[in-house]
């Protein structure tokens, strides 16, 4: 049989599919390039390519959700690789089992924060932040704090803090709620360096006032 040639693009990508092995559910989808797809064929787990960043990450190398290789398979046209897998975690930044966890109802998709119900606020923050410190694009706030180390968000969070207290000894309402929504925001992204999401914390919440 003759050897089938996968094709990719003209950057040198190609999409890879993953799916979990057993129960044939779609994990998520990003993109690899022939250095990472040898990879993830001599070494048996997935490897894809950060466009953003311009390097390889292997999935998992962080979080510790790695992705064990069953089979690779390719499309009809050889252009799309189907990756199945035994997942150790999720496969999702956002601690979901799957990144295909939102149905998209009546033609509406969720394009900015200020179109997300008020309860899913914190979700949506939350998945944007991962998003950043896994593709770290250029200019971005959050992309700085993980560049810097730990030090730099842990010292923003002690700041925001000072802040909010002197707001609340103040009686400041517009000020308490200003530096509450930063001391928010730079906890989720302490939390999101450690793969803690929201939900984990909601949960610990409703333990306390059962």
């Amino acid at each position: 049989m003759k050897k089938v040639e996968i094709k990719f693009d003209s950057k040198g990508l190609l999409p890879a599919i993953v799916q979990e092995s057993g129960s044939g559910k779609i994990l998520m989808m990003a993109w690899m390039n022939e250095e990472s797809l040898e990879l993830t064929r001599k070494n048996g787990y997935t490897y894809f390519y950060s466009r953003s960043r311009n390097k390889i990450w292997k999935k998992g190398e962080e979080s510790g959700n790695v992705q064990k290789v069953t089979e690779i398979k390719y499309d009809c046209d050889a252009d799309v690789v189907l990756v199945t897998v035994e997942s150790a975690g999720p496969a999702c930044h956002t601690g979901e089992a799957t990144c295909f966890f939102r149905s998209i109802e009546d033609g509406d998709q969720i394009e900015n924060i200020t179109d997300v119900a008020d309860e899913a606020v914190l979700s949506r923050i939350y998945q944007v932040i991962q998003h950043r410190k896994r593709e770290m694009p250029e200019g971005s706030y959050v992309t700085s704090l993980f560049e810097k180390g730990d030090a730099a968000y842990l010292k923003k969070i002690g700041e925001e803090a000072v802040e909010f207290v002197i707001g609340c000894k103040n009686g400041d309402r517009k000020e308490i709620i200003y530096e509450a929504a930063d001391l928010w925001f730079h906890s989720m992204v302490a939390m999101a360096a450690h793969d803690i999401s929201p939900d984990e914390v909601m949960a610990e919440l409703k333990k306390r006032f059962k």
